[in-house]
């Protein structure tokens, strides 16, 4: 027997959505229920919850919504596919998680044998902690440590010290208008690269964690003097780097 249409209240209570989330799926055209109601309510057939959860699949990817609806409209499209990233995605938080308590149960053991820290050192410190923990694997974390012991603690204050530097430079060509093609701001830009490199070393799995945990930790963007702005004009100029001479 073919389940009953849900109105978009009873979707949005079943699913913990909200009711102006799926409308702002509908006016995108990402999302549409398949039927309405003779006084014009929206209703979501067993297929349109099946699309839902394709979306929120690829959402909890990292995809933006855009993104999602060319990808999901191909001919082509897999929906096992997607289950199996997303089932591949969770397992690698879970797996976070673990490492997680791990360290977390080890921070405790060590504050229990030394000086007490004040409020504010645990929640830098957790703080720092989770925030890598969210974006990185247990796999990139080990091989940023390993990078960090290589590199040597000279090495990396050298780079920490350059890094405002280089962002301030970056900053006065954007405000001058600067074309981010320019040889100046090509300059700047393959120095960028340099140092995210010297940090990821060259794993791109790395830089793609580094790249999702700016987007989505404003504050740590705000902490580093990078808005929008200047991600979008460094982003620019990166494009500009790939193209043939």
């Amino acid at each position: 027997m073919q389940p009953e249409p849900l109105k978009v209240g009873e979707l949005a209570r079943r699913t913990g959505l909200s009711i102006r989330t799926l409308h702002h799926y509908d006016e995108l055209g990402l999302l549409s229920p398949s039927l309405r109601t003779a006084s014009g309510y929206r209703l979501y057939t067993p297929e349109d919850v099946a699309r839902l959860q394709r979306i929120l699949s690829l959402r909890q990817l990292g995809f933006a919504l855009e993104e999602i609806k060319r990808c999901i409209d191909e001919p082509d499209y897999s929906p096992v596919r997607v289950l199996e990233l997303h089932l591949a995605k969770a397992r690698e938080q879970l797996a976070v998680q673990q490492e997680l308590c791990r360290r977390l149960e080890s921070l405790a053991t060590q504050l229990r044998s030394a000086e007490t820290p004040s409020v504010d050192q645990l929640v830098q410190t957790i703080e720092v902690m989770t925030m890598f923990e969210k974006y990185y694997t247990p796999e990139q974390l080990k091989e940023l440590e390993a990078r960090r012991q290589a590199l040597g603690e000279d090495a990396i204050r050298q780079v920490q010290e350059e890094w405002p530097r280089l962002i301030a430079q970056v900053q006065a060509e954007m405000e001058k208008g600067t074309d981010p093609a320019s040889e100046p701001v090509q300059k700047l830009a393959r120095r960028w690269r340099e140092l995210i490199q010297a940090f990821t070393g060259g794993n791109p799995g790395i830089e793609k964690s580094l790249n999702t945990m700016y987007q989505q930790e404003p504050g740590m963007s705000a902490k580093a003097g990078m808005d929008p702005r200047l991600m979008e004009y460094v982003g620019r100029a990166m494009a500009a780097l790939k193209k043939p001479e």
